[in-house]
């Protein structure tokens, strides 16, 4: 027999900022198998565990783990609901209507040669002390030789177009020309249905029989150059797309420019109303000062701590939501829309933001846009950068942050702020900002920026990057 605790430990897979990560080869079966007993473990205290639902992105990869998965729930006397290649917010959303835990088989958007597995319960997406409990049990199980085959139920696909498609009418977006990236998202096959069904016309771009790794918050040049062309070749009103997994949206406007994460969301919760918002500091701060949000909260990056933030902020206000810089948006409580109620879902979800502002913006997105206080963020990364190197340099502008700009070429820069909630923020005399963070699913150095001009917000990510690439020969 095996433990799950020893298996864990003397694995390479850990908990990062939303699910368990780690390069592919290092989920074997037994690795799989020891999580998930460990997962169900860590509910049953509560309740009897009798079904668990299962799904996956298009990682190559991701069936044999799901197949594990369900081997070892098999082996314990629980059934696995297999629902196939769906979005996560699919997988989560048709989990919490059955009252049932669930396991994504997701890496989302890092890279390809990497895998992972997220976890809901049933009222949805685990908390930091929900990892512990995973990580701590103490679970025996057999060895997993023999992978089970499974049927695919479509049933959490057909309820996430429903979610949608029932709160709008089939001529919302009638007129709209609507291109959807594909590549090799989860969810790929579900758009064009949601969106035809609202009365667009769809144009399908860039599909990929390749997982492409795509990450919202740090959109390559060539994707940038080719929402340009696309949507001036096919006049298109609006281009969307998703991460691999479908939890992290792409919305651009008609000249091809892809909205930031943060600005998509804050506009989707003015749409719906929203009262109170919980966001990690990484987020915009013009969302600050946004007329209608009575109450917003920062919290560290990663969704399971916004939703520790949603929790706290339901006490006190009647419609709550959350979001990411990534463009995830969790659904915090029930509100009303066009008469019907749109019930919650706390993960990170990626049609609810791009349908409604696509829904409720009026003329040009680009226009409603330029509306918006003009504070502009950017963001990038340096891959392969080991975490001690980053800790280092996090450590290093903590105790001396005007010496840490020294070495980023900006000695005549002054600090007039350092916020250390999640890595390395530091606010700048002219308003600037500078945050440094390690990625906490792989060996990445994340840079955000913000200021008062995009071209700006834009130089000083690559002038910080670079310098740290000139400083540690990275």
């Amino acid at each position: 027999m095996l433990v799950s605790q020893r298996i864990i430990a003397k694995s390479s897979i850990q908990f990062g900022t939303s699910g368990a990560r780690g390069l592919a080869t290092d989920f074997t079966n037994n690795v799989c198998a020891a999580f998930t007993v460990a997962f169900v473990a860590s509910l049953e205290n509560k309740t009897p565990i009798k079904q668990v639902a299962l799904a996956i992105d298009n990682r190559p990869s991701s069936p044999d783990m799901a197949h594990a998965c369900a081997a070892v729930l098999l082996q314990q006397g629980i059934e696995p609901i297999y629902y196939g290649v769906v979005p996560t917010p699919a997988l989560a959303y048709v989990a919490m209507q059955q009252a049932i835990p669930a396991i994504m088989i997701t890496g989302s958007h890092i890279p390809f040669d990497r895998n992972g597995l997220k976890f809901y319960r049933p009222d949805g997406e685990i908390t930091k002390a929900d990892e512990q409990a995973i990580l701590g049990a103490q679970v025996a199980f057999s060895p997993v030789k023999e992978l089970p085959t499974l049927q695919v139920n479509e049933t959490a696909a057909k309820q996430y177009i429903e979610r949608y498609t029932r709160l709008f009418s089939d001529s919302v977006l009638q007129g709209k020309r609507i291109g959807i990236y594909e590549h090799s998202s989860a969810g790929r096959d579900l758009y064009r249905v949601i969106f035809e069904a609202c009365g667009a016309e769809v144009v399908s771009l860039g599909r990929s029989d390749e997982f492409v790794p795509i990450d919202t918050e740090a959109v390559s040049d060539e994707d940038k150059a080719r929402a340009v062309e696309w949507s001036r070749d096919h006049q298109l009103d609006f281009i969307f797309s998703t991460d691999g997994d479908g939890d992290r949206p792409l919305l651009a406007d008609e000249q091809g420019t892809w909205l930031r994460g943060d600005t998509l969301c804050a506009l989707c919760a003015q749409d719906l109303g929203i009262k109170a918002i919980a966001m990690p500091v990484s987020c915009n701060t013009m969302i600050d000062g946004l007329t209608g949000f009575k109450q917003v909260k920062r919290t560290k990056i990663g969704s399971p701590y916004v939703i520790e933030a949603l929790s706290e902020l339901s006490q006190d206000a009647t419609s709550v939501a959350g979001f990411e810089a990534n463009g995830g948006f969790l659904l915090g409580s029930d509100v009303q829309l066009n008469g019907q109620t749109l019930k919650a879902l706390p993960t990170r979800d990626a049609v609810l933001p791009a349908i409604m502002v696509m829904a409720s913006t009026v003329g040009k997105l680009a226009d409603r846009v330029g509306a918006l206080p003009t504070r502009y963020t950017a963001s990038d990364r340096l891959k392969e950068v080991d975490k001690s190197i980053s800790q280092v340099l996090i450590e290093e502008g903590i105790e001396s942050p005007q010496s840490l700009l020294a070495k980023f070429d900006m000695a005549s820069s002054t600090v007039s702020g350092v916020d250390t909630t999640d890595g390395l923020r530091l606010t700048l005399g002219n308003g600037d900002i500078v945050h440094l963070r390690p990625s906490g699913n792989a060996p990445e150095l994340r840079c955000y920026t913000e200021s008062d001009e995009a071209a700006k917000s834009e130089a000083l990510v690559g002038k910080v990057l670079a310098a740290i690439k000139r400083i540690y020969s990275i």
